[in-house]
């Protein structure tokens, strides 16, 4: 087969090769534009190129031998997400820290409860996308806006990167509500309020009883696997 154009290094330019953050520890990794993933000299984590062309892809037949994995390969996007996210946070690595917990939390729930798996790593990524701007704006107010002024930004960085309309209405409107219950209640949904609270509970009900916790995780949490998560880390059993 003869040698993709777009793979040639012979019309490569500059940056096409460049650096990311590891998605897990942060270290800088090493990318050529056509490696579609490259392992983390420092923890060994697995990570795909989230500036890889996919543009040919999703036609030509090629596709995954050339580049190993075709368009609708999610982890791609998925770690492109978090290379959005990390721009936008910039050195808050307590934020940075937060969503990607709860990313955690999330693909573990929706493993053992179900859902969009796209919809559910993009919403966990991008739920607080908002929340430093809020904090300027309006100080301890923040969290009453951030919901408010986070979907726009989602839907330019989901745009940017194709994901389907219908997905990043979804996704937005999870982004919209994930404090309140507001008029979306969809699996997904509840898979990020529940990988949310798993994250904030310690922070916020750090002094609490485990009678208090228990009454908490029996109130609020919506799925059955973000409720065993919850009772094993904070009560035990």
């Amino acid at each position: 087969m003869p040698r993709c154009p777009g793979q040639d290094q012979r019309f490569w330019k500059p940056g096409d090769i460049f650096e990311v953050g590891c998605p897990e520890c942060g270290a800088k990794v090493e990318f050529w534009k056509d490696e579609p993933a490259v392992k983390c000299p420092k923890c060994k984590n697995q990570i795909t190129n989230p500036k890889l062309d996919m543009g040919c892809a999703e036609w030509c037949q090629y596709a995954k031998e050339c580049l190993g994995v075709t368009g609708k390969d999610s982890k791609i996007l998925c770690n492109s997400l978090i290379e959005e996210m990390r721009k936008v946070f910039g050195d808050d690595q307590k934020r940075i820290s937060h969503a990607l917990n709860v990313l955690k939390y999330a693909s573990e729930i929706q493993l053992a409860e179900g859902g969009d798996p796209l919809v559910v790593k993009a919403a966990a990524i991008l739920h607080d996308i908002a929340i430093l701007e809020a904090e300027k704006k309006h100080g301890s107010a923040a969290g009453n806006f951030h919901q408010i002024e986070g979907p726009p930004i989602a839907k330019a960085i989901l745009e940017k990167h194709g994901v389907e309309a219908e997905l990043v209405e979804h996704i937005c409107k999870i982004i919209a509500n994930h404090h309140d219950a507001g008029d979306i209640d969809t699996l997904e949904f509840q898979i990020i309020r529940d990988a949310d609270q798993l994250v904030n509970i310690p922070e916020e009900f750090g002094d609490a009883d485990k009678g208090k916790l228990k009454n908490i995780i029996e109130r609020t949490f919506k799925t059955d696997k973000g409720r065993q998560l919850a009772t094993e880390l904070f009560i035990g059993g």
